[in-house]
């Protein structure tokens, strides 16, 4: 008897791009702009060879995540396990806002022009069915830091490991090949964090800046750092997820900040780091970027397979 392939998921675990943009829509009331919207999300892999034709030396690629609240508009199936809309998070000194996105197009490239190309041709195709909600552009800066100036996605699940930590598998099984994804807007005081000692940066970080060792955590009862916070063991051991953050900035409005991405095979685990980040863990001890960094979007979705995607036309 024949093995029965898995699904081939979107590209979820692809390695670190140079450039990268996050567009989020809502699509807009009526049979029309469904029928419209699913017609363009099917369609999405043609999009993307348009333009990979244009540039085969440069790398390119898309995923599409797609919103709670559209799911079964848009689908017309059940919704993953899951799947459910971003709920806000209130901790005694900041807020996980959720804000809207019924689509997400998550765009990777080395050079960002094949980003604008691809985000002119897909707005133009979906017409009036959708409203954008957000559109960040980021830049890899440095050495994969952000502006902070520290090395994120240390943590990052890689190698085998990183599929198995963020492709749905047979746990829910109408869904394998997918993986859910949650968004966050975080804008930096930038002259804030600077005017803080690189000791009491690398406190709240929890390791050091230059080199990126990590420090030993603190006790059970006492204010953790950023990296302790975000590490999610339970009995089955140390869950980990897939972050492709960029930093972006619009300089000559003095705006600064970072764009978190996280990919994971259970949306729990993201939803359990963010509450250790702004309830605190113990409550109220809240993670002491948050300070720092403000939360000004917050949205889920699920990346279905790639089939799943073809398919919603047929």
């Amino acid at each position: 008897m024949s093995q029965v392939e898995s699904p081939q998921p979107q590209d979820v675990a692809k390695p670190l791009s140079q450039s990268a943009a996050f567009l989020v829509l809502t699509i807009n009331d009526g049979e029309d702009a469904t029928r419209t919207a699913r017609s363009v999300v099917a369609s999405t892999d043609d999009l993307v060879k348009n333009v990979r034709i244009r540039s085969a030396e440069n790398f390119f690629s898309c995923n599409v995540g797609i919103g709670h609240r559209v799911w079964d508009r848009l689908t017309g199936k059940p919704a993953p396990k899951e799947l459910k809309p971003f709920a806000e998070i209130k901790g005694a000194k900041h807020t996980a806002v959720a804000t809207p996105g019924d689509l997400l197009f998550h765009l990777r490239a080395d050079n960002l022009g094949l980003i604008v190309e691809f985000e002119r041709m897909l707005l133009e195709a979906f017409g009036t069915s959708v409203s954008a909600v957000d559109d960040v552009a980021g830049f890899r800066y440095f050495d994969t830091r952000d502006l902070l100036e520290f090395v994120d996605g240390t943590a990052n699940a890689s190698g085998p490991d990183a599929e198995h930590d963020t492709i749905v598998g047979a746990e829910d099984p109408a869904y394998a090949g997918g993986s859910y994804v949650v968004t966050q807007k975080y804008l930096h005081d930038l002259g804030d964090w600077r005017s803080q000692s690189t000791e009491a940066q690398e406190a709240i970080i929890g390791r050091t800046k230059f080199d990126n060792v990590e420090l030993p955590d603190a006790g059970d009862d006492q204010q953790k750092a950023h990296k302790t916070l975000c590490t999610i063991e339970d009995e089955d051991g140390e869950h980990d997820i897939l972050r492709d953050n960029m930093p972006f900035a619009i300089p000559g409005k003095g705006e600064y900040g970072t764009y978190f991405i996280g990919y994971s095979r259970h949306l729990w685990v993201i939803e359990k780091m963010l509450e250790r980040m702004f309830v605190g863990a113990p409550p109220p001890l809240h993670d002491r970027i948050l300070d720092f960094s403000t939360a000004v979007t917050g949205s889920t979705f699920f990346v279905p397979s790639r089939q799943f995607i073809t398919d919603l036309e047929t």
